[in-house]
């Protein structure tokens, strides 16, 4: 008993100094709420402490949701899959409380994440999420490190929406600690802080939600005779639990009907078809494959080894030149 009584004060003896460091009053330390982060008590404590996606199955493997505040992981396989993994995002930060929709989304990202993948495109997003150019302000930085800095200090505020850092690769600068100031801060807040990642492996984060998110064929527009021959349907997403509280690994796909997320289960055939248009003389398709005949191997000749000059007597004759 009196070890862990020794422990306790050790505790918080360096969150203070923590603090202090920080620039925050330790008082906040003294009695902390369950955030899932300890140690750390929300300034919107009163909020939903999830984010339900409406899709049973997703929620059950997440434990009840998405947290509702904190650093949360959205990772992209390749540069050309950023934009599901953006508006995946987008999808969800529709599913916020009414009272939050009015404020802005602080879309943060490094000019080669922006020169790669395309900027956002408010027009576009407001026809599909819902989200008004009024309510969009975007931060470009050159480098990673400003936009880890900007990243920190718009996640202690409480007049964004949401905070959305898009980054491309791994980078020494966003390590454990880093991802530590950015939960942090954004847990006393009370908002989300969404880390859109591209072409990068996972890696250990202080995010207790890491998703993979990837581009699923659109199914065919339903309308009142059936599914429409030809015609693209609402955006679907390829989501892969790959992180969580639960730790149970799961994947949907989900469709999203600009209000709410559906679960998809019959998958739509995949596209086959070429990506380019192929040329007047070239056929569809490339010939079968004929009778596969193996030469002998034939000893004194290694493997990419140039042929002997006895093969080419021509080399051999006289040259004249002029």
């Amino acid at each position: 008993m009196a070890s862990m009584a020794v422990a306790r004060d050790v505790v918080r003896d360096l969150r203070h100094k923590i603090a202090k460091i920080e620039g925050r009053l330790a008082e906040r330390f003294e009695n902390p709420e369950d955030t899932g982060w300890k140690g750390v008590a929300p300034r919107h404590a009163a909020g939903p402490s999830v984010l339900r996606t409406g899709v049973e199955r997703l929620d059950a493997a997440l434990g009840g949701g998405l947290p509702a505040a904190g650093l949360i992981e959205v990772h992209a396989g390749a540069v050309r899959e950023t934009g599901a993994a953006a508006g995946f995002v987008l999808a969800l930060l529709r599913l916020l409380p009414a009272p939050d929709a009015a404020a802005p989304l602080l879309w943060i990202g490094t000019s080669e994440i922006f020169r790669e993948a395309g900027r956002p495109y408010a027009p576009g997003l407001a026809a599909r999420f819902g989200l008004q150019p009024e309510n969009l302000l975007i931060a470009e930085a050159e480098k990673l490190a400003d936009a880890l800095w900007i990243a920190e200090e718009a996640a202690r505020l409480d007049a964004f929406l949401a905070v959305l850092l898009e980054i491309r690769g791994s980078s020494p600068a966003l390590d454990l600690t880093a991802t530590r100031r950015l939960h942090r801060r954004a847990l006393l807040v009370g908002r989300p802080l969404f880390l859109v990642r591209a072409a990068s492996e996972p890696e250990p984060t202080a995010a207790p939600v890491r998703l993979l998110v990837a581009p699923a064929p659109a199914a065919a527009r339903l309308t009142l005779a059936g599914p429409l021959a030809g015609s693209i349907g609402p955006p679907a997403f390829q989501v892969t639990v790959s992180k969580s509280r639960t730790a149970i690994p799961a994947e949907f796909t989900l469709e999203w009907t600009d209000d709410a997320f559906q679960e998809r289960r019959d998958q739509p055939a995949k596209d086959t078809g070429v990506v380019v248009s192929l040329s007047a003389d070239r056929q569809a398709a490339p010939p079968a494959l004929r009778q596969v005949v193996a030469f002998p191997f034939r000893q004194g000749i290694a493997a990419g080894a140039e042929p002997s000059r006895q093969q080419y007597p021509a080399r051999r004759s006289a040259r004249h030149v002029g």
